[in-house]
C-alpha cells in the first residue's frame, strides 16, 4: 500500500502545473453556473473576472513549472523529460496569450465556460508531453479535443459556429478512431502500454523481419495525428472550420492542435535504435515526406484562391504543417549546430506567435454585430486603424519569411537542416519548401496591398480591448525579438 501510495505521490509531483490549471477548471464550471440568471443573464463584466482568474491559475502553473527540473524518465504514467519541460513553458505562454485573445470574444453569461474549456486544452497539452504511457497519451489528446468542441461554440451560436462544431467533432472522432487503432496494434505488438516498454521491445526485435502490423500501427498513428496537425489529406475540416470559428477559437486550432500533434508523432514514432535495419521512424518516414510535399504545395495554392480571410489562414495553417513536417522528417539529422528537432521546436515557437497575433489582430477589428470576413473587409486599414495595420504587416511578413522577422530565422534554419541532412531526399524537401514559402508570400502580400493601397469599404470599428491589444503587443515583440535575440530560445531547445 505504502508503494502505491508512494508511486502516486511520485506521479502527481511531475503535473503539478496541470494539476493547478484543472483545479482552475474545477473552480470555473463549479461556480459559473451560479452566477448566471434563469434567463442567461449575468453581472456587466463578470467576463473580466473569469480572465483574470484564468491568469491567475496559468501564473499559478507557471510558477510550479519554473522551480520543476527535468528528472530521469521512470516506470511510472509520467516523464519530466526536456521535450515536456520545453512544451509546458511553450504551452503556458500560449495560454497567456489565448486567454487575452479570447478576453471579450464571449458575453458575461458564458465567458467562464469558455475561458475554463481553454484551460483544459492548455493542460491536455502539457500532460500529451508528459506522458510516458500510450493510454495517458491518448487521454490527453482527448483533454484536448473535447473540450475544444465547447470552445468553437460557446462564444458564437450561429449556424456557422454549429456548422464549424460539428464537424470537426465528427472528424475528431475519425481521427481518434484511427490513432486508438493503431496504438491497439502497439500494445499487441510488444504486450505493454508504457513508452519505454514499447521501445524496448522494438529494440529487441530490430534484427528480426518486420511483423506487417508494425507498419500498419505506424500508419494508423500517422493518420490519427495528421489530423491535429491539419497535414494533407486529413486537412479537410480546417478552411470550414477557421471560417465559422471565433476568432479566438481559430487561433488556438491553428497552434496548440499542432504542438500536441508533434509532440505525440515525436513520443511514438521518433524511436532511435542502436542498430538494426528498421524502426518506426525509418519505416514512416517516405509517407512524412510525401505528406510535408503534398501539405505545402495544397495548402500555398488553395490558399491563393481564397476571399474569406480565415479561410486563407486556415490554408496556410496547412501549409505550415508542411514546413514543420520537413524538420520532423530530417529527424535528428541537419547541420552541426541544430538537427531537424531543433529547427522543428524553434519554428514550432516562432509560429505561436505570428499565427495567434494574426488572430488577435483580426479579434481587434470588427464591430458588435459584424467581424471581418473577407479580404476587403481590410480596405484601408491603415487609414482607420494604423496600429492594427503595422502589427498585422509583421505578422504576414514573418509568415511569409521575411528578414528581421522570427519567421525568417525559422524557414532559414528549416532550409539549412533539411539541405545539409546528407541526402538527396533532405535537398528536394529544401527546394520544395523554398518554392513554396515564394508561393505563399503571394497571397500574404495581397493582404498588405489591400490594408494599405484600397479604399475602405466597411466600418472596422474603433472600439478599443485592452486585453486583446496585450497580446498584439506581446506576439509583435515575440516576432520581432526572436529575430534580434534567438539566442536564449536555442539554450532552452539545447535542454531537450
Amino acid at each position: 500500500m505504502n508503494t502505491v501510495l508512494s508511486a502516486i505521490r511520485h506521479g502527481v509531483d511531475l503535473i503539478l502545473p496541470e494539476v493547478a490549471l484543472l483545479a482552475t477548471v474545477c473552480v470555473i464550471f463549479l461556480s459559473a453556473p451560479f452566477l448566471v440568471s434563469e434567463r442567461g443573464e449575468a453581472a456587466p463584466g463578470l467576463r473580466h473576472r473569469w480572465g483574470w482568474l484564468s491568469l491567475i491559475g496559468l501564473s499559478a502553473a507557471a510558477y510550479l513549472w519554473s522551480i520543476s527540473t527535468i528528472q530521469p524518465v521512470g516506470p511510472g504514467p509520467f516523464r519530466l523529460d526536456g521535450l515536456a519541460w520545453f512544451i509546458r513553458g511553450l504551452s503556458l505562454a500560449t495560454g497567456v496569450i489565448l486567454v487575452l485573445v479570447n478576453w471579450n470574444q464571449s458575453d458575461d453569461a458564458r465567458a467562464g465556460e469558455t475561458q475554463a474549456c481553454l484551460l483544459a486544452i492548455i493542460a491536455g497539452v502539457n500532460l500529451v508531453a508528459a506522458a510516458n504511457d500510450i493510454v495517458v497519451l491518448f487521454v490527453a489528446l482527448e483533454l484536448i479535443s473535447i473540450p475544444t468542441y465547447l470552445f468553437l461554440l460557446l462564444p458564437r451560436r450561429d449556424a456557422l459556429a454549429q456548422e464549424s462544431m460539428l464537424k470537426y467533432f465528427l472528424l475528431s472522432i475519425f481521427s481518434s478512431a484511427f490513432l486508438l487503432f493503431g496504438f491497439s496494434y502497439l500494445y499487441g505488438l510488444t504486450g505493454t502500454t508504457h513508452l519505454e516498454g514499447i521501445y524496448a521491445s522494438l529494440q529487441a526485435g530490430q534484427n528480426l523481419p518486420m511483423p506487417l502490423l508494425v507498419a500498419i500501427a505506424a500508419m494508423m498513428v500517422i493518420a490519427g495525428l495528421g489530423f491535429r496537425l491539419t497535414a494533407v489529406p486529413f486537412h479537410f475540416y480546417a478552411p470550414d472550420v477557421f471560417q465559422g470559428a471565433p476568432n479566438s477559437a481559430a487561433a488556438m486550432l491553428s497552434f496548440v492542435p499542432k504542438v500536441a500533434g508533434f509532440v505525440a508523432l515525436y513520443r511514438v514514432l521518433a524511436v532511435t535504435l542502436p542498430s538494426g535495419d528498421w524502426s518506426l521512424i525509418g519505416l514512416s518516414e517516405p509517407v512524412l515526406w510525401w505528406l510535408a510535399v503534398l501539405t505545402m504545395f495544397v495548402g500555398n495554392l488553395l490558399a491563393l484562391l481564397q476571399t474569406d480571410v480565415r479561410r486563407m489562414l486556415a490554408f496556410s495553417s496547412v501549409s505550415h504543417a508542411g514546413y514543420m513536417l520537413v524538420g520532423f522528417v530530417v529527424g535528428g539529422a541537419g547541420t552541426a549546430r541544430m538537427t531537424g528537432y531543433d529547427a522543428l521546436l524553434f519554428y514550432l515557437t516562432v509560429y505561436g506567435a505570428m499565427t495567434i497575433g494574426t488572430f488577435a489582430a483580426l479579434a481587434a477589428l470588427g464591430t458588435k454585430d459584424r467581424r471581418v470576413n473577407t479580404i476587403e473587409d481590410l480596405a484601408g486599414l491603415s487609414r482607420s486603424r494604423p496600429g492594427i495595420a503595422i502589427a498585422m504587416t509583421l505578422f504576414l511578413f514573418s509568415l511569409m519569411g521575411m528578414p528581421l522577422t522570427a519567421g525568417f530565422v525559422g524557414k532559414l534554419n528549416l532550409f539549412l537542416v533539411a539541405w545539409n541532412s546528407g541526402g538527396e531526399s533532405g535537398q528536394w524537401l529544401a527546394i520544395w519548401l523554398a518554392m513554396n514559402a515564394a508561393i505563399g508570400a503571394w497571397y500574404y502580400l495581397r493582404l498588405i496591398r489591400e490594408m494599405y493601397l484600397s479604399d475602405p469599404v466597411r466600418d472596422v470599428g474603433q472600439e478599443q480591448q485592452p486585453p486583446v491589444m496585450v497580446a498584439i503587443g506581446l506576439c509583435s515583440l515575440a516576432t520581432v525579438g526572436l529575430f534580434l535575440m534567438p539566442e536564449w530560445l536555442w539554450q532552452a531547445i539545447q535542454k531537450v
